[in-house]
């Protein structure tokens, strides 16, 4: 079974969906990546022993901060109003996971959102970091699950 595109109206064109008939329900999402590195790199964040600052926390202002701006990022994305952002990190051997949560209630998902700030996240790692670990990947940034209450 073949699913339109959302996103396109009659003509091909762009287009916003509307959601406007839909019922304003609990949504959540939950995205993950992580930023792969050097042992050494994963041993200066934990001892937060970067001139910058502390590492986590930046990129978790930075993931909350991207989220709540998704609607300014993507074009065709809804301004939805977010109730929560939760970012957690862990320090693995050689890389940092980053899991963000986003909720909302809303007529519309959150995916979007969750995705925005699990790729901040990581960016703002590696810009923090680039000055000692030039060979910095980030990989599996993918959406885990997303899920809504019933109406």
């Amino acid at each position: 079974m073949s699913r339109s595109l959302t996103h396109l109206n009659r003509r091909g064109e762009a287009s916003m969906v509307d959601v406007s008939s839909k019922p304003a329900v609990r949504r959540e999402a939950v995205a993950v990546g992580r930023i792969v590195m050097q042992a050494d790199t994963v041993k200066r964040i934990r001892e937060n022993s970067f001139k910058k600052g502390d590492v986590l926390c930046v990129a978790r202002i930075a993931a909350i901060q991207a989220a709540k701006q998704t609607q300014h990022l993507i074009p065709l994305c809804h301004q939805i109003p977010l109730a929560k952002v939760k970012i957690d990190f862990e320090l693995q051997a050689k890389a940092v996971a980053i899991t963000a949560t986003a909720i909302t209630t809303a007529p519309t998902g959150v995916e979007m959102e969750a995705l925005t700030a699990v790729s901040l996240a990581t960016l703002t790692i590696y810009d923090m970091c680039k000055a000692v670990d030039k060979k910095m990947r980030i990989e599996g940034i993918k959406l885990l699950k997303k899920t809504k209450a019933e109406a």
